[in-house]
């Protein structure tokens, strides 16, 4: 038992009661309807082939995606399920039930229910009180459908672009996934619905941005930016369930690393909550990663480890490890924390008291509070990247409208990768979503009643047929605006332009969505170019070139209610207040990059290669004008103590409208290379016109905090720069402080993490 571990008598007495075979039975999970339709990697090639009735004779820790593998009626699936595991108490010798887990990223994923927008997109908004409400109304859902633990969120800071999980993450800053995370994880659990961190750690900072590559970060690296937002979730969130990243990191798969599964994660952190395999990720030590000769060594690398429970089903943990045990080769002491850890879970959630008497028989997954929810969430996180005053639209004076583009009457083209219609139902054509997504031009219909608009896709999402450009163009040519809607269709490896497994090696936008963009552009009337993606794409042509549309706005997969929040951000029924959470990358050569570089990681000198990006990260412009000023902070503070820092901002236009304040600090000079700029707090505030409030941060030095050359988190003294802009990029206003006393080495019992948590306080 790892320290900081407790476990009641009733879960002692049941291992101690239990044989080997229902031991490891509670380990595993078994995947009920895994049949043709693919929707995990290399799921039809690890599938054990052992029957449901044999897989459950003894029990069984976790029933894989009841609702989230085809199609089903939730209200017949849950009578199923209340069956399955009464049959589970009465014909088990031990009668444990199930625990049953579902993908939850982008809301339920399941068919009927609503789906939110992408973490990007969480990112964008910066709102992690809304994401926190978010994930409470997926928890409700989960909880409602006898859902036990969720597979969400991604931790992952985005580190490349390529990579085509991207639009699973929150940010490409660690501070951002982490507050954010952690509120979707509160949320969540909240509602009685366990979180699940993944992927720990690393998976985002693969090679050329290639899905399942390795990785060969450095130490440094990860400690300072790949695992905070996963210690801020385990600390300040009490995190329930870690998800391990499929990635080798210098050449040892996590699922095998004993340092980052036990070490970090449980001795160093206090993690006392169950580790579950990322589908097929102990196979994988077999089969892909080639450091196990067979399945039972497998079994033994990932449960020495600290992976307690295989998923998706029983390819490792049920024979193979059962012949390790009996052979000698691996501990049964293994086998038994890991049992009583899923035990201890599933006594928090009540299952091991619950009857099963009473299934739901209605059933809303959609309610109207999951589509305000999901509305304000896009609402916030769409981005006004640039804008030459044709936004807001004059919807007096605009009375033709010409709606282009491949995304515009595509609702496939609002959800993400994980949401239930881009994962499942694409494998069921003709299977309606079961809730209502209207696309972008059925939005502009419902927000223009008085315009008149006509529609041409132009070309589509992939492929070389230029043929509908013409067309396109005429249409453009007749009209007071054109509003030419391009980007992604999410979708998994091979299908669609981004998700999971489709990684690319080109940032430009799919296809000939650009040359369409610019021949509309080359017409002359005013265009409106609005991307929907899952990754930020090379749009410097977009920005600040000839070719460049009168306005460029970014929307990354907004869900159900994206439609109608791009429509209202257009009309201006909707001030825009999104940030982009990750930098607009200069070019595929640019990468990898982000915004926390050292100096000589950015343009220099010596150097003829340039990759600063065309925007960056929290950049945004709105339909108003805000100017901060003021910035104080205190003189100096102490190693390890907490500064306040103050600035004042006015809404200088003529609309109501919400800034997100950024305060970002340079530490100039250090033992070890540092960022130009890295964000130390953010706040959301709505301010009408002509007024102003001081907004005051309160930062614990340990956010200045980075592993120095011996290896452990310190915060140094020195001098700080800190401003306060519309940007990283940007100083509006600025000041410094200095950090005295000696050097503070950051403990695990009381500022690790544990407070790096800054407070914002809004005062007029």
């Amino acid at each position: 038992m790892s320290a900081g571990e407790t476990h009641s008598t009733r879960v002692a007495d049941l291992v101690e009661r239990m044989s080997l075979d229902e031991k490891l039975a509670q380990l595993v999970g078994y995947w009920v309807d895994q049949g043709d339709e693919i929707v995990a990697p290399m799921a039809g090639e690890m599938a054990s082939g052992t029957s449901y009735e044999d897989a459950t004779v003894h029990g069984i820790g976790h029933l894989t995606r009841v609702y989230g593998t085809r199609p089903v009626d939730p209200v017949e699936r849950a009578a199923w399920l209340w069956g399955e595991q009464r049959r589970l108490r009465a014909q088990t010798r031990l009668g444990i039930p199930a625990l049953v887990h579902e993908e939850c990223l982008t809301g339920l994923a399941a068919w009927k229910a609503a789906t939110f927008p992408t973490p990007l997109a969480w990112g964008a908004a910066f709102d992690p009180e809304l994401v926190e409400e978010t994930g409470r109304l997926i928890g409700e859902s989960m909880r409602q459908l006898g859902i036990h633990q969720g597979l969400a969120p991604v931790l992952d800071v985005i580190r490349d672009p390529r990579w085509g999980r991207v639009d699973e993450c929150i940010s490409e800053d660690p501070y951002v996934v982490g507050t954010i995370g952690t509120a979707y994880v509160r949320g969540l659990q909240d509602a009685g619905v366990h979180a699940t961190l993944k992927h720990f750690v690393g998976y985002s900072a693969s090679q050329g941005g290639r899905n399942h590559a390795p990785v060969q970060a450095g130490s440094r690296e990860i400690q300072d930016v790949l695992l905070p937002p996963f210690e801020m979730a385990v600390r300040d969130g009490g995190v329930r369930s870690v998800m391990n990243s499929y990635s080798a990191i210098d050449g040892v798969p996590v699922a095998a690393s004993p340092e980052y599964l036990t070490r970090v994660l449980r001795e160093d952190w206090g993690f006392d909550g169950v580790v579950v395999s990322d589908y097929f990720s102990v196979a994988f030590l077999h089969t892909m990663h080639r450091v196990a000769a067979d399945l039972g060594e497998a079994a033994v690398l990932a449960l020495g480890a600290g992976i307690d429970v295989e998923l998706p089903s029983a390819d490792a943990f049920a024979g193979p490890l059962a012949e390790a045990v009996r052979t000698g080769r691996v501990d049964v002491g293994l086998v038994d924390a890991a049992v009583r850890r899923v035990l201890t879970q599933k006594e928090e959630l009540g299952l091991l008291d619950e009857t099963f008497d009473a299934p739901p028989t209605q059933i809303d997954l959609d309610t109207p509070a999951h589509r305000d929810a999901a509305r304000r969430l896009a609402e916030e996180s769409v981005v006004l990247l640039t804008n030459s005053g044709v936004l807001p639209l004059d919807v007096a004076r605009t009375h033709r409208v010409a709606v282009i583009g491949p995304n515009a009457d595509a609702a496939a083209a609002l959800m993400g990768c994980y949401s239930f219609a881009n994962h499942v139902l694409a494998h069921h054509p003709g299977v309606p979503y079961g809730f209502e997504i209207p696309a972008v031009l059925d939005a502009l219909r419902d927000e223009l009643p008085d315009a008149s608009l006509t529609f041409e896709r132009g070309v589509d999402v992939e492929g070389d047929d230029a043929s509908g450009i013409e067309a396109a163009v005429a249409s453009a040519r007749n009209a007071d605006v054109a509003i030419v809607v391009v980007g992604d269709r999410a979708g998994l490896f091979g299908r669609g332009t981004v998700g999971e497994g489709n990684d690319v090696d080109d940032l430009e936008l799919p296809g000939l969505q650009r040359r369409l963009v610019e021949a509309v552009v080359a017409t002359g009337t005013p265009v409106v170019t609005v991307v929907i993606s899952g990754r930020p794409y090379a749009l410097g042509w977009a920005v600040d070139e000839v070719s460049a549309p009168a306005a460029l706005v970014q929307a990354f997969f907004p869900g159900e209610e994206g439609g109608s929040a791009i429509a209202g951000i257009l009309s201006g029924r909707v001030t825009p207040s999104g940030r982009l959470p990750v930098s607009l990358p200069r070019s595929v050569g640019a990468q990898p990059y982000s915004y926390l570089h050292t100096l000589l990681a950015g343009p220099t000198e010596i150097t003829s290669a340039d990759p600063t990006p065309p925007l960056a990260f929290g950049h945004g412009l709105t339909y108003t004008s805000f100017e901060r000023t003021g910035l104080s902070a205190d003189a100096e503070v102490v190693a390890g103590g907490t500064f306040a820092a103050s600035v004042r901002v006015r809404n200088t236009g003529t609309r109501t409208a919400t800034d997100v304040v950024q305060l970002y600090a340079h530490d100039t000079y250090a033992s070890v290379n540092r960022p130009v700029a890295q964000l130390m707090g953010y706040a959301r505030v709505t301010l009408a016109p002509g007024e102003e409030v001081a907004v005051r941060f309160d930062v614990p030095t340990s956010r200045l905090a980075f592993t120095g050359q011996d290896g452990r988190r310190i915060v140094e003294p020195g001098d700080i720069e800190l401003w306060v802009g519309p940007s990283c990029a940007d100083r509006e206003t600025e000041t410094s402080l200095r950090i005295g006393g000696p050097v503070h080495a950051l403990r695990a019992e009381d500022d690790r993490l544990v407070a790096v948590g800054v407070s914002a306080v809004v005062a007029g």
